[in-house]
Order: C-alpha cells, then structure tokens, then sequence
C-alpha cells in the first residue's frame, strides 16, 4: 500500500506541531479521522479531473493501452474497471492517519515506469514525499479549525 501519512516525512512543520499535539492532548483519531477522509476526498477527485497534487494533467492512455484492452471498461484513465479507486482507503488512530491505494500497481502510476508516465495520486513529489499545495492548505485548515475549537 503507497500511503500518506499524516506525520508526513516530507512535512517538518506539521509532523513537529502534530508530536506536539499529541504528547499535550492524547488521543487525536478525530482529527486523524477528518484529515484521512478530506485527502481520500481529494484524491477520488483527481479520477474526475485527470489531475495529478500540482493540477497538472495525467497523460492519457497510450495507443498500446487501448489496443490492449478493447472493451475499455468504463473508458475513465486509472479506473478502467474500478479496482484502484474501489481499494482508496484510510486508517486513523489516536496518533497517525495512512491514507492509500490497496491495489500494489498504484505505485506504478504515482512514481511512474521506463514504459509508463507518472499520472501522480497522492503526492506532488512522491520522491520527497511531499502533497500538492492545496493538499497541504486542507490539511493547515482542518488543523487550524479543530486546535480553534479546543479554545
């Protein structure tokens, strides 16, 4: 399973401030709960918009693909049959949320292949480890919201 982690390796900040919030407060599942459900959101979205963290078009099929597959299934680029997108989960726990792709191949289309361009899911730069900008600003907001809503 590829996933996203909400202590977010390639994001210092938050992965400080969440240890922080943690140690102070206990249990955060809630707000685990809500950041895992907000990025499935946002990932299940990119099926509709062909778009990959950075809203930069994923490649379409190649010529190969299509040929290989004439029925085409439900004809939509990275659900042709609904597996990858039906397997899009996330976990929540009183410290983490894992948000990610059941289907192993999911790991072909975020980095890419010699033969495949990366049609990126979860991350901006999956090397890094880092989420796309409006990624990164829905889960500052939801962040934001609940540590308000302790005071």
């Amino acid at each position: 399973m590829i996933e996203i982690l909400a202590s977010m390796q390639g994001q210092e900040v938050w992965r400080a401030d969440l240890d922080k919030l943690y140690r102070e407060l206990g249990d955060l599942t809630e707000v685990m709960n809500n950041l895992g459900m907000e990025l499935e959101n946002r990932i299940s979205g990119r099926f509709e918009t062909r778009t990959d963290p950075a809203g930069k078009a994923w490649a379409p099929w190649a010529q190969s693909t299509i040929e290989s597959y004439p029925d085409g299934g439900n004809h939509r680029l990275l659900d042709r049959f609904g597996d990858m997108l039906g397997s899009l989960s996330h976990q929540a726990d009183a410290s983490s949320v894992r948000v990610g792709f059941g289907q192993p191949y999911a790991t072909y289309h975020e980095w890419g292949t010699d033969k495949m361009p990366r049609r990126g899911l979860l991350f901006d730069d999956p090397d890094a480890g880092t989420l796309g900008q409006g990624d990164d600003e829905a889960i500052s907001d939801i962040l934001q919201g609940w540590i308000d809503g302790l005071f």
